[in-house]
C-alpha cells in the first residue's frame, strides 16, 4: 500500500498543548488532546501473523500503539496494566477483538515480582504461547532536586522500570522459543538526561546495559534482545507527574527542544516494536533504535 509523502514537523498534532494535570497514573481518554496511538491510522500487513505477544503498559500511550499494530500485524495480545486503568484498557482488548485476534487483559502492579511471574504464566495459558515480549511499562516524576527524591520513589521508579525487567523475562525464558523477541523501552533520556529526571534517567540507562547484556546471552538460544528510546512522546505519563506542568503546553516543541519542532505521536513508535518483532529483523539484537524527533542518541 503506498503512502502519502508528509512535511513530518506538521504531520500530527503540533499546536501548544492544553494545560492540564492528572493523578498519576492518568488515563489516556481524559487527555487534551486525546494521544494518536493509531486507533483510526494503523493500517497491519501482516508481518506478525500467528505471533503470540505480552505487551506492559498496554493500556494507553506507547504501549497501546504497538498493542493495536501488534494485532493489526496478525498476532494475538495480552496487555498488562494497573488495575486503576481498566478504562483505557477495555478500549484496547475492544480494538485488538476487531481485528479477529485474543485479547487478554492482566492488571496488576510490576513492582511486584511474585506478580511478574503470575502475568507471564496468565498470558501464556491466555495465548496457548508466547514469543514476544515487549516491556514497554514505566514510571516517570519530575523531582527539583536529588534533596527532594525520596527513596519510595527511587525504590518504586527502579522496581517497575529495571527490576521487572528481569522478574518478566526470568519468567517467559521457559516458554519462548528460538526466534522471539523481546524489546525493551529505554529512553533518549538515558543518553542526555533531564536533571529533573535523574532517577528516570539513571533506570532508562540500565535498561540500555540490560538489553545489549541480554542480547548477548540469548544470542545462543535464536532469542534477540532489542530496544527503542522514545524521545519526548504524548501519552499519560506526561501530565501525571513525568513533566511540571508549566512545560506541558510547549511539550516537545521546546521542553524538551526537537528538531522536528513538536511532540512525537505513539503511534510513531509502535511501528519500531512491529519491526523488532518480525522476521525483517532477523539479524538485528543488542540495539538500541531511537524514535526522538531528532534529539541524539549517542
Amino acid at each position: 500500500m503506498s503512502q502519502t509523502i508528509e512535511n513530518p514537523t506538521t504531520q500530527y498534532y503540533n499546536s501548544e498543548f492544553p494545560s492540564q494535570t492528572q493523578e498519576p497514573p492518568a488515563l489516556q481518554g481524559n487527555m487534551d488532546p486525546l494521544p494518536n496511538s493509531g486507533e483510526e491510522s494503523y493500517v497491519g500487513s501482516g508481518r506478525l501473523k500467528g505471533r503470540k505477544a505480552l505487551v506492559t503498559g498496554g493500556d494507553s500511550g506507547i504501549g497501546r500503539a504497538t498493542a493495536i499494530a501488534f494485532a493489526r500485524e496478525g498476532a494475538d495480545v495480552a496487555i498488562n496494566y494497573l488495575p486503576v486503568e481498566e478504562e483505557d484498557a477495555l478500549e484496547v482488548k475492544q480494538l485488538i477483538e476487531a481485528e479477529g485476534r485474543k485479547a487478554n487483559l492482566i492488571p496488576g502492579d510490576l513492582s511486584d515480582e511474585a506478580f511478574c511471574k503470575d502475568l507471564v504464566d496468565q498470558a501464556y495459558n491466555s495465548l496457548g504461547g508466547l514469543d514476544t515480549l515487549a516491556l514497554i511499562a514505566g514510571k516517570q516524576q519530575a523531582v527539583q532536586s536529588i534533596t527532594d527524591l525520596t527513596t519510595e520513589q527511587l525504590r518504586k521508579t527502579f522496581e517497575i522500570n529495571v527490576f521487572s525487567l528481569f522478574w518478566v523475562v526470568k519468567a517467559a525464558l521457559p516458554y519462548l522459543p528460538a526466534g522471539a523477541s523481546i524489546m525493551t523501552t529505554s529512553s533518549v533520556e538515558g543518553y542526555n538526561p533531564n536533571p529533573l529526571l535523574l532517577d528516570y534517567a539513571s533506570t532508562k540507562r540500565a535498561i540500555i546495559g540490560f538489553t545489549q547484556g541480554l542480547a548477548k546471552q540469548l544470542a545462543a538460544k535464536g532469542i534477540r534482545v532489542n530496544s527503542v528510546a522514545p524521545g519526548p512522546i504524548w501519552t499519560p505519563l506526561q501530565i501525571s507527574g513525568g513533566q511540571p506542568s508549566q512545560n506541558i503546553p510547549k511539550f516537545g516543541e521546546s521542553t524538551p527542544p526537537t528538531p522536528l519542532k513538536r511532540a512525537g505521536q505513539p503511534v510513531e513508535v509502535a511501528s519500531t516494536y512491529v519491526y523488532l518483532a518480525s522476521q525483517d529483523a532477523s539479524y538485528v539484537t543488542g540495539q538500541v533504535y531511537g524514535v526522538t524527533g531528532g534529539i541524539p542518541t549517542a
